[in-house]
């Protein structure tokens, strides 16, 4: 069983869901604790043809709380009308738009459950059939830290190959991994061009600018587009 683990980004890249995709069970990792100035509740857009950095308003974000334990503010119309005045000259608006409003509408407001929301309903509306579990319903040893912590999760969920980002590199140990009869690599994102707007091509932007330019079936090839290290 291939497994992935990360934190939960709010509408991330498209290597994260590249991740999703490739493997068979997700663990949306909130118990970890928040980073500031991370990709928990930040990307960038496309704004008049440059990128920018939007960020999802939060209340009493600190790096001495863990994710699930931090809460999104009530009102992000201002965001939202942000992320409107971007795309709404994009080809794919009107059928993303009101996937996005439907996020942001997620009753639940913990950080963990909204971000994890949109990351799952956004895997739903590419095809995306990969099983998602958060790891705070996992019973495990919270004083495990790191790569102990995960190589917990792995065995515990059964997996036999475990998938992470490429930045992951300087963190996991492949020999460990090997002495604990689980596989480990990590995915490299192939830059995937596409036109956006009459711009010069921007990358790496939150998947929002890639669901806005794509229809589902050209961000399915797109999704295949990585190597395993």
């Amino acid at each position: 069983m291939k497994l992935g683990i990360m934190q939960p980004y709010f509408l991330p890249y498209i290597g994260y869901f590249q991740l999703i995709k490739a493997v068979d069970k997700y663990v949306i990792y909130d118990d970890v604790n928040y980073i500031n100035k991370g990709w928990i509740n930040r990307n960038n857009i496309l704004l008049n043809g440059q990128k920018y950095l939007f960020t999802l308003s939060l209340l009493g974000a600190s790096q001495n709380k863990l994710i699930n334990e931090i809460f999104v503010e009530e009102n992000q119309s201002k965001l939202l009308k942000t992320l409107e005045t971007a795309y709404k000259k994009a080809p794919y608006f009107e059928n993303i738009f009101p996937l996005i409003q439907n996020i942001f509408d997620y009753e639940y407001k913990n950080l963990g459950k909204f971000v994890g929301n949109s990351i799952i309903q956004i895997a739903d509306y590419l095809n995306i059939k990969t099983d998602f579990i958060y790891s705070s319903a996992i019973k495990k040893e919270n004083t495990l830290k790191g790569q102990e912590k995960i190589l917990y999760i792995c065995k515990t969920l059964n997996a036999t190959k475990y998938i992470n980002a490429i930045g992951g590199q300087e963190l996991y140990d492949k020999e460990i991994f090997k002495q604990n009869n689980i596989e480990l690599n990590f995915l490299q994102t192939q830059i995937v061009d596409y036109k956006q707007f009459k711009n010069d091509f921007v990358p790496y932007l939150s998947i929002l600018d890639v669901l806005m330019f794509n229809s589902v079936e050209e961000i399915g090839k797109m999704l295949d587009k990585f190597e395993l290290v």
